[in-house]
């Protein structure tokens, strides 16, 4: 079915208002016509776009790292990951987050496939990596503040682990079920 037939749902930018301004974020209030002409705001989240790493031993046992996320009061369990810096290839920050969070370095990189985070009020897209081919190249050092545990876990355990609430990151869940059931494609 083309896109094209979809034309008469979108709406119309009629103006923006920067609210904020953060490090890493910036806010927007946008001023929009719907479809049927009424007016209302959107309130939008630009996000410079990030990676996530599925990082793969030969024995399919996937690296991830334990890491407390302040806005949800939680230690998580994910895929390593981070946000890209301005004009730096995805790819290349993949790279970078890889050895700055595991330690690990990688011979393959196969770009997985990419997608929104919450596209009803934030711009961030992030983009997924499997990394196979893997050598401890230093220890993790992660970001100045970032604390994270690298862990390890056979892929099948992850799928397990999603299923029974262990792992809740959202591009975690995405990038091991791409992973594990990329082979059915």
């Amino acid at each position: 079915m083309p896109i094209d037939e979809f034309e008469h749902l979108r709406e119309r930018g009629l103006t923006q208002e920067s609210v904020y301004r953060g490090g890493l974020v910036k806010v927007r209030v946008d001023t929009v016509a719907l479809p049927d002409g009424e007016i209302c705001n959107r309130e939008i989240i630009e996000h410079p776009g990030a990676v996530a790493i599925v990082p793969l031993t030969a024995d399919r046992q996937v690296i991830m790292v334990h890491q407390f996320r302040y806005a949800i009061e939680r230690i998580t369990l994910e895929l390593p990951a981070g946000t890209c810096k301005p004009q730096e290839p995805a790819e290349a920050t993949a790279k970078r987050e890889l050895l700055e969070e595991t330690g690990y370095e990688a011979v393959c990189w196969n770009y997985l496939g990419n997608f929104y985070v919450a596209p009803g009020y934030s711009t961030e897209l992030i983009k997924l990596y499997l990394a196979t081919g893997l050598t401890q190249a230093t220890v993790p050092s992660g970001d100045r503040d970032e604390f994270l545990e690298t862990v390890q876990f056979p892929l099948p355990e992850t799928l397990a682990m999603i299923k029974d609430g262990r792992i809740t990151d959202a591009k975690s869940i995405i990038g091991l079920w791409w992973v594990a059931f990329a082979a059915d494609r």
